[in-house]
This record gives C-alpha cells, structure tokens and sequence, in this order.
C-alpha cells in the first residue's frame, strides 16, 4: 500500500511538471497553429542548462532564474529563423520542428556527449507523509509547477500582454486593426512557451536524467495532454496532465510502465472517439 501511495504521489508531482510543460506546447500550437515537433527537446534543453548553471557556479538555485531567461531568447531566436518563414503552414510546421528537433538533440550530444548525466537534488531531506519517507525536493518541485503555473494564469489574464495574446487567439485581423502588433505577440509566444519548458527541464532535472534524448518520452505526453484536454483549453490541459500521470502512478504499481502507457493511449483514443475535442472542450479567452 505504501507503494502504491508513493507511484500516485509522484504521478502527481509528474503530472504538474507536466502541465507547466504542456502548456508551452498549447500556447503554440493555440496562437501559431504550430505543431511543435521539438516541444519536448526544449525541455531537455532546459535540463542540460540546468546541469551546466550547476557545474559552472556550483549553485543550482540560479538555475531557476537563469535556464528560463535563456530559454526565452532561444525561443524567441527560433521563432525569427524557424517558425515565421513557415507561419501558416502546418505540414511544413511538423517538417521544420521535427529537422529542428534533431538539431538540437545532436547539438548536445556533440557538446556533452552521449552519457546520461544524473544531479543531486539542492534538498536532500525526507518527510515522513502518510507513513512513507518522501523526498523533499519532489514536494518543492510541484510547489514551483503550481506556482508557474499560476503566475502564468496570472499574466494571461491580468497584464495587457496577456489580454493581446488572447485577442490574438480569438481574432488575429480584429486584434491586428485594433493596433496590436501581432508579429510581436507571435514571437513573445513561442519564447514564453520555450521558457516554459525550460523551466519544466530545471524543476525534473534531479528527479529524472539529463541525457539529449530526455525530451523523447516528455513530447507524447504534453501531445496526450492537450489533446485529452481539449485543444485551446488551458486548464484542460493542465487537469488531464495531472490525471494521465496520477493514472500511470496508480497502474504502473501494479504492472509494467510500459503498459501504464499504453493505457494512457488507449484512454487518448476512446476520448478522440467519444469527444473528439476533447474532455474540456472550449479555449482560454
């Protein structure tokens, strides 16, 4: 029992990862209708960042605030070179991002090589929860998710920038003739979505391995979670990360990983038949 208590709770504290992930990838593909094929090699970016911040200074809390600058830039770097030449073409979107993938995942490997690399944790305590020895650490990195995740909310709904993004989304010729500079938002986007996987990269950084193929297992389920949660629909996204990885926990307690996930496919499939659009249908306004 205390097992199985142990796999959920970590399902959740993945989950929320997850959805701080995730919702990079739906903010994208929401406002550029880009299918961003390296999504989940900008988390990996965002490990590796992290585990150089560690080596270089020696102090991983800086981590946190450096990785997501940077991951910004190179987002907003990506976008001027990558995604704008393309804008408006989803197939040669699928074709640009998975060459930009391979990129990016060969780029590492030839500056840090092969190996997976493993960090320690900046906490190192235990708590005694439910019975059960639980790291400290993974209680703080679901703090952090929660906290992004809000701030994010925060800034979407609160701030003028976000108010132009989500014009953009509903309407991009109204909000371009009310005088929002569309161009701009398009690139303020995908650096936001960047930085946001980053981020994601530094919080999983010493609960999983820093290797340049960490993003492989992470794109399917941010694609799982945006499209059980309904495309466009923020908090469906954030909602059903949470409840694949909670699910997989539960299962994984009793089976092999590999078939929590197929259960997780076969979930994804049974609601594209049932709700094509989605458990949450509807999109953040």
């Amino acid at each position: 029992m205390d097992l199985v208590f142990a796999l959920a709770l970590n399902g959740i504290v993945w989950g929320l990862i997850i959805a701080l992930i995730a919702l990079g990838l739906s903010i994208i593909f929401g406002l550029l209708d880009i299918i961003n094929i390296a999504h989940g090699d900008f988390f990996m970016v965002g490990t590796v960042l992290a585990w150089t911040v560690l080596q270089t200074t020696g102090n991983y809390w800086l981590a946190f605030l450096l990785v997501p600058i940077i991951g910004f830039g190179l987002g907003l770097l990506i976008n001027h070179a990558v995604i704008q030449p393309i804008k408006n073409a989803a197939a040669l979107s699928i074709v640009a991002t998975f060459g930009l993938s391979i990129i990016l995942q060969e780029s590492v490997r030839a500056t840090y090589g092969a190996a997976p690399n493993r960090l320690v944790a900046p906490i190192q305590e235990t708590l005694l929860l439910f019975g059960i020895q639980y790291e400290v650490y993974r209680i703080f990195a679901a703090a952090i998710a929660i906290f992004a995740i809000c701030v994010f909310f925060g800034f979407l709904h609160k701030t003028k920038l976000g108010t132009w993004m989500r014009a953009v989304r509903f309407d991009p010729e109204i909000a371009t003739a009310m005088g929002i500079p569309a161009h701009r938002i398009y690139m303020v986007t995908f650096g936001i979505g960047f930085a946001m996987a980053a981020l994601g990269g530094v919080v999983a950084a010493p609960i999983t391995t820093v290797d340049f193929q960490g993003g492989i297992d992470i794109l399917p389920f941010c694609f799982m979670a945006v499209i059980i949660g309904g495309l466009g629909n923020l908090e469906g996204t954030v909602a059903a990360a949470v409840l694949l990885a909670f699910v997989e926990g539960i299962i994984t307690s009793f089976t092999d990983p590999t078939i929590a996930r197929i259960g997780s496919l076969i979930f994804m499939s049974a609601v594209l038949i049932v709700r094509p659009h989605g458990i949450f249908v509807g999109a953040t306004r």
